[in-house]
């Protein structure tokens, strides 16, 4: 596959994503949910749990359910979207998934209760007001059990009570998360089929044996639907990315900070880049990214053909 060579590209960041940064709202979260143990080192609690040790094929729809057998897993939409006079808003939709013990130790169990679950689900909402400067971010817990929370690959579904993100026909997805402040009521049509990042959804993020994740996106999804913020609902159309992603152990020992960005271009082209920030300070050679260009055509971005400047933290 030929190379992309991306010399420079200079990006204003913090810890994560592409933001823009905001004054606090008057409206705030409750709480806020520290994620990084999901991606973190081999521990002994990984015993039992299968790990990603290379390529594997990728059938779908199955591959859009959840994948038990891995500790770790998460459905991670992310969107840009504006009114017809120009107002902008940005939105993150994401549900997670965390295993307790592997499915051999637990299914008995599990069969004793229709409230006992191996699985822990978790979501984060969040609504950008880019002409009034406001942020307002979500998060809701709850167990894998009694229809609370789930993930389904035939019809698609993944969902955290009355959060959800729901296949309405093939290739056609309905997102749907409200709070006493903000609401998202959208319409995602894919334009191109899944794309498998990494070595054919292989996604190393290690030398080690086993630190690695399947990865795959859907990108440049045409999106229409409401965005509420306070009395007002608003009218809007943009793009949508989903990321989804399953583990056990995905980061190296030392590996501290996992810089995630997606832009999706004029013209339909795409570009996935993250970077993996080491203790000493240093980036991961692991670190790595891929372009999509308008027709589907996949090159991936190896560490050495681009930098980033960190231009501000908080």
């Amino acid at each position: 596959m030929k190379r992309l060579s991306i010399l420079v590209i200079l990006l204003a960041v913090s810890v994560g994503i592409i933001v823009t940064v905001f004054p606090q709202p008057q409206i705030t979260a409750t709480g806020k949910a520290n994620v990084e143990w999901l991606a973190s080192e081999t521990s002994d609690s990984d015993n039992g749990f299968s790990r990603v040790y290379g390529p594997t094929e990728m059938v779908f729809p199955r591959d859009l359910g959840s994948h038990n057998g891995y500790q770790t897993e998460w459905w991670y939409y992310t969107g840009n979207m504006e009114t017809a006079s120009g107002r902008p808003f940005g939105f993150q939709f994401t549900i997670f998934r965390r295993a307790l013990k592997p499915l051999a130790t637990t299914v008995a169990r599990e069969q004793s209760s229709n409230w006992r679950s191996n699985q822990i689900y978790f979501a984060h909402f969040t609504i950008s007001d880019v002409e009034k400067q406001s942020f307002y971010p979500a998060e809701r817990f709850s167990r894998g059990a009694a229809g609370l929370a789930g993930a389904q690959s035939s019809p698609y579904r993944v969902w955290l009570e009355d959060w959800s993100a729901t296949e309405l026909a093939p290739g056609k997805v309905q997102l749907v998360a409200k709070t006493e402040d903000v609401a998202l009521n959208l319409m995602l049509q894919e334009t191109l089929p899944p794309i498998l990042q990494g070595d054919r959804g292989y996604s190393a993020k290690g030398p080690e044996l086993g630190n690695a994740s399947t990865y795959y996106s859907i990108v440049q999804q045409q999106t229409q639907g409401t965005i509420t913020v306070g009395e007002e609902t608003f009218e809007v159309t943009g793009l949508t990315w989903k990321d989804h992603e399953y583990s056990t152990s995905s980061l190296s020992p030392g590996t501290i900070g996992w810089d995630w960005f997606s832009l999706q271009l004029d013209q339909g082209a795409s570009l996935m880049l993250y970077l993996l920030r080491r203790e000493d300070g240093s980036i991961s050679p692991h670190s790595s990214g891929t372009f999509v260009s308008a027709d589907g055509t996949v090159q991936s971005i190896d560490s050495q053909d681009w930098q980033l400047q960190v231009l501000d933290t908080w």
